[in-house]
């Protein structure tokens, strides 16, 4: 997370992850979710929070979420199944439910086909937004699998020289296992920045950076400034001088191994909500999954102590500050920004649920 993405700390509010994730298990109950459904969402959601992805966490999306269960967007109680198979893959219909619990499901199903075939992998259409990635790609660690997971976000982002969006956020996460070193989790959107951060940077009153967002009409914003109330979000790289193309192309590939893959169709031909792709390598298929990690600690390490440029503390992978702020955050509680917390009293209220939210 950028540092102008922090809650500053002399307003920051410290909640506990259990206490965070009690109320929000206590808030999807009320949605109709079932108790198993809603621990697995709140799960989903805190790990956000404690591992620093803000824009992902309760303070972006929870309230977006309570507004779909409201107005029908979501289904509180899916019935998933599989409409399409072969032995290693499968196409799986969500139902309209929450992607924060059908997304673990379509993993799991990778990640079972994996021990068997060695790769697993499931696309699932009739979604919903599924939170941050990384957690979906993550879950195959534990099984000594490497894990991706891929999803259609909100169709903004124009492509190369367009002046109209081609496809979403798309955010794709890899996740590699290690053995003592933390592990590689990458997670990024195919979009400049993700597009929560753009909501984030209105709400704290800072300024988008150069390259991450349009003028109403496409024209790249190349200067920092305050967000206009139009605006397209830009490719990773931004411009095609900074590598916006290859942004442009991954964006699209997103677009064909969820969309397509899932007969929903692809940028401005989606239907049918949010669709997702999950794979599960399964490390053993391929080779020793012992000397694997030994091998991928020794590659971590040597990146981590790598000499940094003049100015710069140290060289970091994906990854490694996540697993720093989650003990951090463990630790010393997560920070929230009054606002926040102020919204939580509201709904909390409203929703006749017991108050836990108290700063350390």
């Amino acid at each position: 997370m950028l540092e102008r993405f922090h809650v500053p700390s002399d307003v920051a509010v410290h909640v506990t992850p259990e206490d965070m994730h009690t109320t929000v298990v206590d808030i999807f109950l009320k949605m109709g979710m079932s108790a198993d459904d809603a621990e697995q969402a709140a799960e989903v959601l805190v790990y956000a929070d404690i591992r620093g992805i803000e824009t992902h966490g309760v303070s972006n999306m929870l309230r977006s979420y309570v507004k779909q269960f409201g107005n029908g967007a979501i289904n509180p109680t899916p019935n998933p199944k599989i409409v399409r198979e072969m032995p290693a893959a499968a196409t799986l219909d969500c139902d309209g439910g929450h992607g924060l619990v059908v997304g673990p499901m379509a993993m799991n199903m990778a990640i079972e086909r994996a021990k068997v075939y060695g790769i697993g992998t499931i696309t699932a259409n009739n979604g919903r937004h599924f939170g941050a990635a990384a957690y979906h790609a993550a879950m195959a660690l534990e099984h000594g699998m490497i894990g991706i997971a891929m999803t259609t976000g909100g169709m903004n982002v124009v492509p190369v020289d367009g002046a109209k969006p081609m496809f979403g956020l798309n955010p794709i996460a890899i996740a590699v296992p290690t053995r003592h070193e933390a592990p590689f989790i990458f997670d990024a959107s195919m979009s400049s920045v993700a597009g929560n951060k753009i909501a984030l940077a209105k709400r704290l009153g800072v300024p988008v950076a150069s390259g991450w967002i349009t003028e109403p009409d496409g024209s790249p914003i190349l200067e920092e400034r305050a967000v206009p109330d139009d605006y397209f979000m830009l490719p990773t790289g931004g411009s095609r001088e900074n590598g916006a193309h290859k942004g442009t192309s991954l964006g699209m590939w997103i677009e064909i191994m969820c969309g397509l893959l899932g007969a929903t169709g692809a940028g401005p031909n989606r239907q049918g909500g949010a669709a997702h792709h999950f794979i599960a390598y399964n490390v053993e298929a391929f080779t020793d999954l012992e000397s694997f990690k030994d091998d991928m600690d020794t590659y971590m390490k040597e990146v981590r102590e790598c000499p940094p440029i003049p100015g710069a503390e140290r060289v970091v992978y994906a990854g490694l500050p996540e697993q720093e702020e989650e003990t951090e955050r463990r630790e010393h509680g997560i920070p929230y920004h009054p606002e926040v917390i102020d919204w939580f009293r509201g709904i909390t209220d409203e929703l006749k649920i017991d108050w836990r939210l108290t700063s350390d």
